[in-house]
Formats: structure tokens, sequence, C-alpha cells
């Protein structure tokens, strides 16, 4: 079983407010310096959402969402507190995510 966990916002947040490229390529690096494999994802309209019953407010209904899945908790709860207006959750699969 893998445990997945995720932070989501609107794409909008994501690509246009924060610097989330920088910041995943910084982590990328890090990764890469550690000789540790890359556990995240950055998925544009991510669809498990919807299927983890996640409260999304009727005014973002019309919005669209992005998320980075990762397998490292810690990493996600880093995020939460650099980006402040994300949401974070968590999901088990039986297989290994595929982002698209």
């Amino acid at each position: 079983m893998y445990n997945y966990h995720f932070a989501f916002a609107s794409q909008n947040f994501f690509l246009n407010q924060e610097p989330i490229e920088e910041i995943l390529r910084e982590r990328t690096q890090y990764y890469y310096k550690c000789k540790k494999e890359v556990d995240f994802w950055f998925i544009l309209n991510p669809h498990f959402i919807q299927s983890l019953d996640y409260t999304i407010n009727h005014h973002d209904q019309n919005q669209s969402f992005a998320a980075i899945v990762s397998l490292d908790k810690q990493f996600i709860q880093w995020l939460k507190l650099r980006l402040v207006f994300v949401s974070i959750g968590s999901f088990e699969s039986q297989s290994v995510f595929l982002p698209y």
C-alpha cells in the first residue's frame, strides 16, 4: 500500500501567484544531490480530489485546480507552511500513482 500526500490550490495560485516552479526546481536539485529518486508530481486538473469526497467551496467549483502529490508527508507539510493558501490531504493506493 502506498501513502500519498498532496497539496492543492487553484491553478492560478500555483502558476501565477507563487514561485512554484522555483520551489519544485530547488527540490529536484536537492533530490539529485542526495541521490534520491523524485517522489513528487505537479498535476493540473487532478481528478482524484473529487473521488476523495474533498469539500470544495461553491465559489471554487468552477476553477481549475492543480496539485502537488508526494510520498513524502513532511514535504507536503512544509509546502503548506510555505504557501499557506493550499489545502492538504492524503490517500492510499495499492498501485503506484500515475499523474496522467
